[in-house]
């Protein structure tokens, strides 16, 4: 029989200190609840093989497959601002490394495994429905174009797990570029090993930047890289109105992947002191912060990396303050561009700025759905539209006035409605995953085993772009006069 995973482990080949030799627990019984079949096949794997009993017994950690060697990996991290110099994989197990069809190195992670080293008395378990709230938002996020962690698959344990309430217990098989993070390089760096950080960095190069290994300051092209991306991804979340919620630097990947979907959210109306997580009370994770939050993590990279910058201290601190004051340009430029481009704008002039700015303000006066006001102005492109835009406003002045300002500089590009309309509608989504529908889905699948709801859910968003009309109910804002919406950690 073919192995299950082709594995081809670079991590493990790292010395001792970067991980806890560690299987996963074994689970009582174990059932497939949903297996990502497109995954699969992009990672070169059979999902026939996978979701037979063998391979759900793999994926629920009871059996290791051939080719495996086991890990959890340790890393520190500034959490809300306080840093704990160890931290670790506590409910997660890296089982190696695949090379999918494409090329690309990916990490398969059971997250929900069982107590590790790094569990801090925690039962390193997880439950049905943050296991589903990462498989749902994970995917639907990479289907925005967003770049993210995926996920294989996701198993029921068969087993209880007790948090507020006894709840039904899961694993979910994560898929990842790689899982080193700003808080990896901070361990090594917090207890003085020099030797670890640049072994850890020059893993990093060889994994996510090889063309740095080539230039005049290699560890200096890491950090530059590892910027850029983060800055672009940070754009990304901002622009399809995500909302991290707990970016501590142990959430932040070298790979520029979204990783950790315990509290984030989506907004509904726009508001950029919009919190959602129950635990970031003080808002320091607000939507409109977390381009401020991204630099300061990235500062704290660099602090591990300065005696590879340079072995005189102020040279490095003056070229790592050099790349930090850019960080604000390149983030600016990158959500500049995705916002030109969501009002329909193809060339670049200079008052778009105050075009796209006074836009933002406009949705927040008009306390107006974020999503729907960014897809309805499309109709607006025609008369007749107008109307259909102005409802995703309450009364607000200066709209009009707005209106003829945009359709005077797009009548600058001389591109037709049709043209224009077109690429709109293809980067601003019609659906995202709603909180609302979220919840439902995931209450449905962990109280009554009905999945469903969330198949349902998981499909229409895997073509965000696209109008549904047989799901108009899960495109929506929730009802007025609801609750405010509050997300948990799921640990």
């Amino acid at each position: 029989m073919a192995a299950l995973f082709p594995f081809d482990n670079s991590f493990a080949r790292l010395p001792g200190q970067f991980y806890a030799r560690q299987n996963p627990v074994p689970v009582k019984e174990p059932r497939l609840l949903a297996l990502n079949v497109p995954l699969a096949l992009e990672l070169g794997l059979d999902p026939a093989a996978l979701a037979a009993p063998q391979g759900v017994d793999a994926l629920a950690g009871r059996i290791a497959p051939e080719g495996a060697h086991p890990l959890a990996a340790a890393y520190a991290g500034h959490q809300f601002g306080h840093f704990t110099p160890q931290l670790g994989d506590g409910r997660a197990v890296l089982l190696g490394e695949v090379v999918g069809a494409d090329g690309q190195r990916r990490d398969i992670q059971l997250k929900g495994s069982g107590r590790t080293p790094f569990s801090r008395g925690g039962d390193g378990r997880a439950a049905i429905g943050p296991v589903l709230r990462e498989y749902l938002v994970s995917e639907a996020m990479h289907a925005l174009g967003v770049p993210t962690t995926r996920s294989l698959a996701a198993v029921a344990t068969g087993e209880w797990i007790m948090r507020e309430e006894v709840l039904p217990g899961a694993i979910l098989t994560r898929v990842a570029s790689s899982h080193i993070r700003v808080g990896t390089f901070q361990f090594f760096a917090a207890r003085g090993d020099r030797e670890s950080v640049r072994l850890l960095a020059d893993h990093a190069i060889a994994r996510h930047d090889p063309a740095a290994a080539r230039a005049e300051r290699p560890y200096l092209a890491f950090f530059e890289g590892v910027m850029a991306r983060q800055a672009a991804l940070v754009a990304q979340w901002m622009c399809v109105g995500f909302i991290h919620g707990v970016m501590n630097t142990d959430n932040m990947t070298i790979s520029g992947e979204t990783i950790d979907y315990g509290p984030c959210a989506f907004m509904d109306r726009y508001d950029p002191a919009a919190v959602f997580s129950s635990i970031d009370r003080a808002g320091r994770y607000a939507y409109g912060n977390q381009p401020a939050v991204a630099r300061w993590n990235l500062a704290r990279l660099a602090e591990t990396l300065l005696p590879l910058f340079d072995a005189d201290e102020e040279a490095a601190l003056a070229l790592a303050n050099q790349r930090l004051d850019a960080f604000g340009d390149i983030f600016e430029r990158a959500f500049t561009g995705r916002l030109r481009r969501k009002i329909g704008l193809a060339q670049e002039h200079d008052d778009d700025s105050g075009l796209i700015r006074d836009f933002l303000a406009l949705l927040q006066a008009g306390q107006a759905d974020f999503t729907q006001g960014f897809r309805d102005l499309a109709q607006a492109l025609a008369p007749e539209g107008t109307q259909a835009f102005r409802a995703a406003f309450g009364p607000v002045f200066g709209l009009d006035d707005w209106l003829a300002r945009w359709r005077a500089r797009l009548a600058r590009e001389a591109r037709s409605a049709g043209d224009v309309k077109a690429a709109m509608d293809g980067v601003n989504p019609a659906v995202i995953p709603r909180n609302h529908r979220v919840e439902d889905a995931l209450e449905a699948a962990s109280q009554n085993g009905d999945m469903q709801p969330f198949e349902r859910l998981l499909a229409v968003l895997s073509s965000p772009y696209v109008d549904h009309s047989d799901a108009a109910d899960l495109a929506g804002p929730p009802p007025p006069g609801g609750a405010p919406y509050r997300t948990f950690c799921g640990t």
